[in-house]
């Protein structure tokens, strides 16, 4: 498959959601739409207009307008890079680099998404675009609910919190079970703890799960192997138990991989 190139897009608003939280929604011009292309769980690369920084920094996608050329990113400042994007204002531009990566599997039947910390973002366009009943989980660390609100057209939505500010006092497979939750399939997205507990929970009631897995990345593009993840196949590209989080995933199903 060539190589992806690197597209202009220019910033149409940029708004603060809650302390270091940001939504950006970026314009692609007609020969380069990134969004043409772009499926639930993919990320972009956003290069740093500062020229020190020379790598970029990967952001998932959380919502698609095919119509219009666009995507909105939901980011945390973590570095100089995502707070120099921060900066950024309407009409001002930045290199991106995408759609990178392999999405979710939309699958038939009933659906639990769930999504820790700024795992949550990529979570909304899925629970737009899945089929049959959408039940939403989010987890947060305290009453600071970013983005709940915008699942609520498309979903049942459920919370824990870590302080128990808000809905279930824990994690998130604690409000699963407090709540009763069940599913055919499991889509989540978040830190790796959460991801584990999601795979102990889907497997001890045989339902299926795939996760989506945050990993440091450099060069986004599954050439460099900084991002692996263990698997328990072996990967035919450096033929040792990795998959690639940037190439292979960062979706994957939650019995190819450990946590």
């Amino acid at each position: 498959m060539a190589e992806k190139k690197k597209s202009r897009a220019t910033v149409t608003s940029q708004v603060m959601l809650s302390e270091g939280i940001y939504s950006m929604w970026l314009k692609f011009p007609k020969e380069q739409d990134v969004a043409a292309t772009a499926v639930p769980g993919q990320f972009i690369s956003m290069y740093c207009n500062e020229g020190s920084r020379l790598l970029p920094r990967p952001i998932s996608i959380c919502e698609i307008n095919k119509e219009e050329r666009m995507l909105r990113v939901v980011y945390r400042i973590a570095g100089n890079g995502t707070q120099e994007f921060s900066k950024l204002l309407p009409g001002d531009t930045l290199d991106v680099v995408g759609p990178l990566g392999n999405g979710f599997t939309l699958k038939e039947g009933r659906s639990i998404l769930i999504g820790g910390g700024i795992g949550i973002p990529p979570m909304l366009e899925l629970a737009k675009s899945l089929p049959g009943e959408v039940t939403v989980v989010l987890g947060y660390r305290n009453d600071d609910l970013f983005l709940k609100e915008e699942f609520a057209p498309y979903a049942e939505v459920f919370v824990s919190t870590e302080d128990g500010s808000a809905g279930t006092k824990g994690n998130v497979i604690d409000a699963v079970k407090a709540n009763q939750l069940t599913a055919d399939t499991i889509y989540a997205c978040g830190p790796t703890p959460m991801l584990r507990g999601v795979k102990e929970f889907a497997l001890s009631n045989e339902i299926d799960a795939q996760v989506s897995m945050e990993e440091k990345m450099a060069c986004g593009i599954g050439a460099c192997l900084a991002c692996v993840c263990q698997s328990k196949e072996k990967d035919s590209h450096s033929n040792v138990n990795n998959k690639r989080v940037c190439k292979d995933g960062p979706v994957f199903d939650v019995r190819e991989i450990e946590l």
